[in-house]
Order: C-alpha cells, then sequence, then structure tokens
C-alpha cells in the first residue's frame, strides 16, 4: 500500500457498518454497542453521534434524503435533521434474541442486511433484502454471524460473509430481480488471521475484508482464492472497511475494544479507533437506498 495508516478517531466501543456518502463527502458508521450512529466530515474533522436507543448494525445513506438503518428490531428510517427514527418492519419480531448486523445497498437501491443471535453461537440469523416498496424478502437462511456484503464491479456476483464459517462466498447476483444463485466458496481466510468481518470491493474486481482476532484488513483476489496483499491495524479486532474520499481512493477501517482486557487495551490503545489509509486504488461506491 502507499498511504500511512492514521487514526481519525478514537471514541467506539464497537465501531463497525462504515458507509461513503458521495455527494456529501461524509462517512456513516457506527457503534453497535455504545447504540450510536456516526457521521464524519473529514472537511471539518467533525464527529456528530446519533443515540438510536437500540444495537445498530448498519446504515446507509437514502436518495431522498436521510439515511435507513438495521436495528435490533428490524428496519427503520432516520431522519438526519430530527434524529427521528422511523420504523419500517421487523422481519424477525419472533425472534428477540437476535439482532441485525452488517447491511449494503446494491447499485439499484435495495437493501441488504443480516441477522445474527446475539450469544454468537447457533445459526439463528438470516440474510434479508429490502426492497425499495418496503417489503422485505429472505435471501439466505441459517447464519450465524452475517457480516460483509460486496459485488463484483459489473454487479453480476455478490460477496457474502458468514463470519463463523471462515471464508468468503459468493453467488450470482440478478441485478434486475435481486435474486442470488450457485453458491460456492471464493475465500478462505487462514487459521491464525482471525474471522472475516466487514467487506467491501475495488474497482479491479478485488475484494478486501476486515479481520476480527487477525489485526489487518486484506486484499484477495476473488477469481483465484489468492490473497494480494494485507493492511496491519494496529488493532486485534478490526471490523469494517469501505472506500471514501472524493477520489474514492482511501480505505477507511473500524475497530473495536469489546472483550479487550486492562492489559490488552494498555498494548493496543488505539482499539475502538476509526483509521484511514490512501490506497492507490478506487474503491467501489456506496450505493444508496432507493426507497
Amino acid at each position: 500500500m502507499n498511504g500511512n495508516l492514521e487514526m481519525v478517531l478514537n471514541v467506539a466501543i464497537v465501531g463497525e457498518g462504515a458507509s461513503w456518502d458521495e455527494d456529501n463527502d461524509l462517512l456513516y458508521w457506527i457503534d453497535i454497542d455504545g447504540k450510536k450512529v456516526h457521521i464524519y466530515n473529514p472537511a471539518t474533522k467533525k464527529d456528530r453521534e446519533i443515540d438510536v436507543g437500540q444495537y445498530i448494525g448498519a446504515i446507509v445513506p437514502r436518495k431522498s434524503g436521510g439515511a435507513v438503518v438495521a436495528l435490533h428490531n428490524g428496519f427503520y428510517f432516520l431522519d438526519l435533521e430530527s434524529e427521528k427514527l422511523t420504523f419500517i418492519c421487523d422481519p424477525e419480531n419472533d425472534k428477540p434474541n437476535n439482532r441485525f448486523n452488517d447491511g449494503k445497498c446494491d447499485v439499484r437501491g435495495r437493501f441488504l442486511a443480516g441477522t445474527m443471535p446475539l450469544d454468537e453461537k447457533d445459526p439463528t440469523g438470516s440474510l434479508y433484502c429490502l426492497e425499495v416498496d418496503h417489503s422485505v424478502r429472505k435471501l439466505i437462511s441459517d447464519v450465524t454471524i452475517s457480516n460483509g456484503i460486496a459485488w463484483s464491479p459489473d454487479n453480476k456476483i455478490m460477496y457474502y460473509i458468514d463470519t463463523r464459517t471462515k471464508r468468503v462466498d459468493a453467488f450470482d447476483y440478478d441485478v434486475e430481480s435481486g435474486n442470488i444463485s450457485k453458491r460456492r466458496t471464493v475465500v478462505k481466510i487462514p487459521e491464525n488471521a482471525g474471522g472475516p468481518d466487514g467487506m467491501t470491493s475495488d474497482s479491479e474486481g478485488m475484494i478486501w475484508v476486515a479481520h476480527w482476532g487477525g489485526w489487518q484488513v486484506s486484499r484477495w483476489d476473488p477469481y483465484t482464492g489468492k490473497q494480494i496483499d494485507a493492511i496491519h491495524v494496529p488493532v486485534e479486532r478490526v471490523s469494517s472497511c469501505v472506500f471514501g474520499g472524493v477520489n474514492l481512493d482511501e480505505l477507511y477501517i473500524t475497530t473495536a475494544r469489546r472483550g479487550l482486557s486492562k492489559d490488552e487495551l494498555k498494548k493496543q490503545p488505539d482499539a475502538g479507533g476509526l483509521f484511514r489509509i490512501k490506497v492507490g486504488i478506487k474503491g467501489m461506491p456506496t450505493y444508496k437506498y432507493a426507497g
């Protein structure tokens, strides 16, 4: 990588779900355990916090303004001016011990987000699609920790992570219908490298994976399954990554300090920090919710 890793902020317990608002040059990211949305402005270096009152797994900007969030108990619209939440639906109101985790929009503006059990043990989670008409359908069942989602530059392949599997799977993706098919494994994370968490993709068709417990973000060729590069992060629990900046060539990386002992925190005082590095490669944009 051609840049130097810098810490932008250190305010989160479990930083996650980074997404870039290209129209306003803002970074949206979240603190799951802190139950907050963060909006970081690189120009002013100011970070705004919005308390949403429950666990939050993902935030994406909305084409008509504001944002959509996946909270513990369902999908909501978030008015960024009034900070008011408007309930859309909860596809798992019969599963109070599940919560939503990571999510992302496809090029047509559908919002895909997955769930996971709070104890992270049994595969009771699923991956859902919030359609632009606000209806919801299930895409994948039997998930333990639903995590990173990304697409190939031509949007014909969707990549998906269930952290417990320690792999990245690919699906053929039908942009017109939002249907997925032909599941296969394209990347296997080495045993000593933690678990795959958040993920993004770049304009060259490569995928970038945050390693929870692995001190890094890795870059992979999903067509060969080979690792190309890695960014070392001075935090064990690396949780998500997204491309941002005016040229979409800056990688923002979130991390966490949840579960670290006092001794571990002394060794990694930047745990929970938001990092940035210029990588010299253009990333794929964050698509907005179209509903």
